[in-house]
């Protein structure tokens, strides 16, 4: 399949619109009715009482068994029943965190001409974006971001990374390696919880070779946020995602028994939810879930979505130990690189992209 090597439109910087004082949002970004997100009329509230967990992974690989046992309890739980938790004392520096969002937030207030230095393209989606998908006239996100890939390291190109601010490339790279490390421990985690050998879901994603990519989302200040989403609703193709939110300002809702709901996130925790692949290799025992952005009228927001992926040429499918009579193989394999090929063009579809691995069982 030959790579699109640009976009089917001129691409306009969600940013500019909104520092250009529009009143009205184009109707490029004006969603369906039933994709509106109903929360953010006037006078509502985030529900206090129902949030997704927050798991303290202090004890996950402590000497006190039984307290390790009860936060693989808990990681399991959530994988199983939201697909998401906060994850709080984790082990990456809240200092390496504020300064890495911070760099972030300096980097989207530089003058757009700086910026543009870095436009991307559908062939790779590195660099300065504002569009997922490739479908002439679709309905558009109110969005800009930066994507860039970290592993493997073959694919690490920092002269593609900003060079402004000058702290930027070295944070990335320091927080790139510490999220991985987390990552690595919350596999081990999930393995040893769906009942496989510790290493089980680290080989079968590729062992030491799989791969990883930063994407930082910027979602400017919107004049009409009732009418669009700052990210439609869609699963992550990959294993998992560990999102740094804005410390400031919720947007996040996650779909949980029909309705969204918006997470409030925790000071200094990561936001960690379950990707495609391992509903894949559990054979959906843990869920990847549909969730969405809103955007608001009153302050911008940054946020850092850090993708733990497979190797990109080898085949995923149902672990062996997950598949019996009683429960066949529920996916046809199918590679990583195959399969976010079908995001790459059509863009955020809720879970139509896993759906369609779904084998006739």
């Amino acid at each position: 399949m030959n790579h699109l090597l640009c976009w089917p439109e001129p691409v306009i910087r969600v940013q500019s619109l909104s520092e250009n004082g529009i009143r009205n949002v184009p109707d490029r970004y004006i969603k369906p009715v039933n994709d509106r997100p109903a929360l953010l009329k006037l006078g509502s509230k985030i529900d206090e009482h129902v949030d997704i967990p927050v798991v303290d992974l202090r004890n996950l690989f402590g000497k006190d068994l039984a307290l390790h046992d009860e936060t693989l309890r808990l990681i399991s739980s959530a994988c199983k029943d939201w697909g998401f938790f906060q994850a709080v004392n984790h082990g990456v520096s809240h200092e390496l965190m504020k300064h890495t969002r911070d760099a972030w937030r300096e980097f989207f207030g530089l003058p757009l001409e700086v910026k543009q230095q870095y436009a991307n393209s559908p062939s790779t989606y590195e660099g300065y974006g504002s569009r997922l998908g490739v479908e002439k006239g679709a309905k558009l996100d109110w969005s800009d971001y930066f994507f860039l890939n970290y592993l493997p390291v073959t694919l690490r190109n920092q002269s593609k990374w900003p060079a402004q601010p000058t702290s930027c490339r070295e944070l990335v790279a320091e927080y790139g390696a510490e999220v991985t490390k987390l990552c690595e421990r919350l596999l081990k985690a999930m393995s040893i919880s769906l009942g496989l050998r510790e290493e089980h879901l680290q080989n079968a994603l590729g062992g030491d070779n799989v791969g990883a990519c930063l994407r930082v989302n910027f979602y400017p200040k919107c004049p009409q946020p009732e009418l669009t989403l700052g990210l439609s609703s869609h699963s992550d193709p990959g294993c998992i995602t560990v999102l740094l939110p804005d410390h400031d300002v919720a947007g996040l809702q996650v779909c949980n028994n029909g309705k969204w709901i918006t997470v409030k996130p925790v000071p200094n925790a990561f936001i960690v939810n379950v990707g495609d692949q391992i509903q894949v290799l559990s054979n959906a025992i843990y869920k990847s879930v549909e969730h969405r952005v809103i955007v608001n009228s009153e302050k911008n927001r940054v946020s850092l979505a850090f993708f733990y992926n497979p190797k990109s040429d080898i085949p995923i499918q149902p672990a062996e130990e997950q598949v019996n009579e009683d429960r066949p193989a529920l996916y046809n394999p199918m590679t990583f690189d195959e399969y976010r090929r079908y995001i790459r063009m059509n863009g955020p579809c809720g879970k139509k992209q896993i759906d369609s691995l779904k084998s006739n069982v």
